[in-house]
């Protein structure tokens, strides 16, 4: 199944050649290139893509704000931002925003190419190096003797494994044990944590220094 998208960089050497990226990737077909969040917004309501893949910084309506915009208006949408800036106060207004993926434009075409389907397929992408500085700008306590929320030390591993941007097959791998295992649990901890998605259990892992770091 072709996975569409819409992207959207104020710079046109950066968004042309991301055309040309995407369009290499097997599977993937770009079906709209916008300027500014206005224009990706008004191509996102006249193609309905699988993903819309946006710059955060950028005049007008911007990144976060598309993000938002489209989450509320375009809910089948959903949205990676791939940007030059990788700090926390980038980070969380995009994800409180409704990103299912955020990625350095130092990633390659393969990683964007994972996160684009990651997002289609309702996971959450974290770029590694962006976790990282969230993680250090949170400056998380220790993990706490007594887990949150009621929380069995199970499902605060597989909470700290979704923080690290693992999906529910590999963070079965990981464990060793069934995916279904790992949905049920996924489950449980979203409703003792009161998470929607894993953007949220992302938040909250940090929140709570429920990370592998």
């Amino acid at each position: 199944m072709t996975l569409r998208v819409v992207l959207a960089d104020d710079q046109r050497i950066v968004r042309d050649g991301l055309v040309t990226l995407l369009g290499l990737l097997p599977g993937i077909e770009v079906v709209g290139a916008a300027a500014d969040g206005a224009a990706a917004l008004e191509l996102v309501a006249e193609h309905a893509p699988d993903v819309l893949l946006t710059d955060l910084r950028m005049p007008g309506v911007d990144g976060v704000e598309a993000t938002r915009r489209v989450r509320t208006e375009h809910p089948g949408t959903a949205v990676v931002v791939l940007t030059t800036y990788v700090d926390d106060e980038a980070v969380v207004p995009a994800l409180r925003a409704g990103a299912a993926g955020w990625l350095s434009k130092d990633a390659d075409a393969e990683a964007i190419g994972r996160a684009l389907r990651s997002a289609a397929d309702g996971q959450t992408t974290l770029d590694p190096v962006a976790a990282a500085r969230l993680v250090g700008a949170s400056a998380p306590a220790p993990a706490p003797a007594t887990l949150p929320d009621g929380l069995t030390p199970r499902e605060a591993e597989v909470l700290t494994l979704i923080a690290e941007g693992l999906s529910n097959q590999q963070i079965a791998r990981r464990l060793v044990v069934g995916e279904a295992t790992v949905k049920t649990h996924v489950n449980h901890l979203f409703a003792k944590a009161g998470l929607r998605d894993r953007a949220q259990a992302v938040r909250y892992a940090y929140r709570h220094g429920l990370t592998g770091g």
